[in-house]
């Protein structure tokens, strides 16, 4: 399964249109958006299920509303004008960090990483990275990862965390507030055949690093899993 063009066709409108009613005019162009875009959930839950434990979940627990939250955001746009959905165990409420597939008009992209993470997770990162940066490295620092991801993305301290010296060795890697990789996608990529295979690839490639901030974040247990 693939994006169609239609689908990006349906994105761009909506992006320049982005009321509830032209939306509703519009309901059954969405509804067949929806539809094809579930099928390659569908898809995904499958490919990625070989080296991921998906049991039990469903395109409803990766799939992400295309309604906005506004109530606390200056921007009004009643809709969001991508496509979103999260793959892992337990589902995209489980709380753990999580394959994430966007698809827009502007920009689709397969992700994953320490986006969000909280302060507590931070300080174990770091301290993960203090104590030995060995494995993180052995990952990120992969030829076929750096190939696949490029470098790591996300904010940064400009000087060093509270705790280290900026003379740590590894003071590059402890400026992260943020760590995550991206891989983007060309619309034509997006709309070939091969599409589900390529991002379940890619995906296969990224898992070693979500492994290790599995681990780190829950100390080795599992999060509560809220399908």
């Amino acid at each position: 399964m693939s994006i169609s063009t239609s689908t990006f066709q349906f994105l761009q409108d909506l992006k320049n249109n982005n009321t509830r009613e032209w939306f509703h005019a519009n309901k059954k162009r969405y509804e067949t958006v929806k539809s094809d875009f579930e099928e390659t959930i569908k898809e995904l839950i499958g490919s990625i299920g070989e080296f991921e434990n998906m049991t039990g979940v469903e395109v409803k627990h990766c799939n992400y509303r295309i309604s906005r939250d506004i109530r606390f955001t200056n921007d009004k746009a009643p809709y969001k004008s991508w496509l979103s959905a999260s793959f892992s165990e337990g589902g995209r409420k489980s709380g753990r960090v999580d394959y994430y597939l966007h698809i827009s008009d502007g920009e689709s992209f397969l992700g994953g990483g320490a986006w969000a993470a909280t302060p507590e997770q931070l300080a174990k990162l770091r301290q993960e990275i203090d104590y030995t940066a060995l494995e993180l490295k052995a990952i990120i620092y992969d030829i076929n990862f750096v190939n696949t991801f490029g470098e790591i993305q996300g904010e940064s301290v400009k000087s060093s965390p509270k705790g280290y010296s900026k003379d740590h060795p590894e003071i590059d890697l402890l400026r992260f507030k943020q760590m995550f990789f991206l891989h983007k996608f060309t619309k034509e990529e997006a709309c070939s055949p091969d599409f589900v295979e390529k991002v379940t690839e890619m995906a296969r490639t990224l898992k070693p690093f979500l492994d290790y901030l599995n681990a780190i974040f829950f100390d080795h247990q599992e999060p509560v899993v809220k399908l």
